[in-house]
């Protein structure tokens, strides 16, 4: 055996073994529940990397879910929300996590975006309707029930101060109620694909109650491929489109699920127009946003929602939102969406 066979032969050997050594790439998922609702995470373990146990992932995942819930559950009578809905101490400040303070500032800045129409002190009338936390049997309230109500409703009445180098919130008025249920699953969805990222996982799929966000590609290397659902009022769904979903969080809002009817049988949205003061009533079934962050995408999706088709989509186009929407016709459904939203899913 000549020196150049040998060494042929080593380097085949070589191959070998560092290719029987190697593994494949591992898809990993597992779900829980949080905020009221369920949570998925998928992610692939590409082998190259040593990450924690999935048991270790899931365990910290969970933790990352309570502290989000610690501080903007108005479920939980003891989260950092709820202890300042329950003060009426006004001009006082009162401190805050960053996280909530940075969920706010977003609230704050969607609001104009949206130009009035996600407004996360509506929490009065939230309660006033029956769709709050303390859920009642759902009836109209009176004007004169609504009049009072409104006294602490409108984002001016709250702000965002510092207290010794901390956030702090600060009350106008006495029974101000901040409601971050239209965006707070969202920032949990962006904090668990920020953990994941910090462990240098670069493919992955986080869900909580509808809101993801996706990042690289699946376990057949392709983008991660995500389904908007055409409502139904009778609870069921069907596929309207499915996308390609890389580096972008996503939301819908809608009516079809949440809603009671009035004495007259109509059917009234658990989602609240803060200008006109009452649940939202319009053709507009659905409405989906991306966004970089699903936090955003999130607070989006209920602020236009509310505006309805004709609004949603001239706003979309002024600030270039990708922005789906279906709309309920006699019969049967109708899609619009934004000039983003064709640019980004190719559509």
């Amino acid at each position: 055996m000549n020196a150049k066979f040998k060494i042929v032969t080593l380097i085949v050997t070589i191959v070998f073994l560092l290719t029987g050594c190697s593994k494949e790439p591992e898809q990993i998922s597992f779900e829980g529940k949080t905020m009221g609702t369920t949570y998925h995470i998928k992610y692939i373990d590409n082998q190259n990397k040593e990450l924690p146990s999935p048991s270790e992932v899931k365990d910290d995942i969970d933790n990352l879910l309570i502290d989000v819930n610690n501080s903007m559950s108005t479920y939980q009578r003891d989260s950092e929300i709820s202890r300042f809905n329950q003060s009426k101490e006004v001009n006082k400040p009162f401190t805050i996590s960053e996280d909530f303070a940075t969920v706010f500032k977003t609230a704050v800045h969607l609001n104009k975006v949206t130009e009035g129409a996600l407004d996360i002190t509506v929490g009065p009338l939230v309660n006033l309707w029956g769709f709050g936390p303390d859920k009642k049997v759902n009836r109209e309230p009176t004007q004169d029930q609504i009049a009072e109500k409104i006294k602490a409703v409108g984002i001016e009445k709250v702000k965002l101060v510092s207290k010794d180098n901390e956030p702090a919130l600060l009350k106008k008025n006495p029974n101000v109620y901040i409601d971050l249920s239209s965006i707070a699953k969202g920032f949990g969805v962006d904090k668990l694909a920020n953990y994941l990222e910090k462990l240098g996982v670069k493919n992955y799929l986080v869900e909580i109650g509808g809101e993801l966000k996706a990042k690289g590609e699946n376990i057949q290397e392709e983008p991660w491929k995500i389904a908007i659902e055409k409502p139904e009022f009778e609870q069921a769904a069907s596929v309207q489109i499915i996308i390609p979903l890389h580096d972008l969080g996503m939301a819908t809002s809608g009516n079809y699920r949440n809603y009671f009817e009035d004495k007259n049988g109509k059917r009234l949205s658990h989602i609240i127009d803060p200008k006109k003061l009452k649940p939202i009533s319009h053709n507009l079934a659905s409405v989906t946003v991306l966004a970089d962050t699903t936090m955003k995408a999130d607070g989006l999706a209920t602020g236009l929602f509310v505006l309805g088709s004709d609004k949603a989509l001239e706003i979309a186009e002024k600030e270039k939102l990708p922005v789906f929407l279906i709309i309920k016709e006699k019969g049967g459904y109708k899609t619009k969406m934004s000039s983003a939203f064709k640019k980004l899913t190719n559509l």
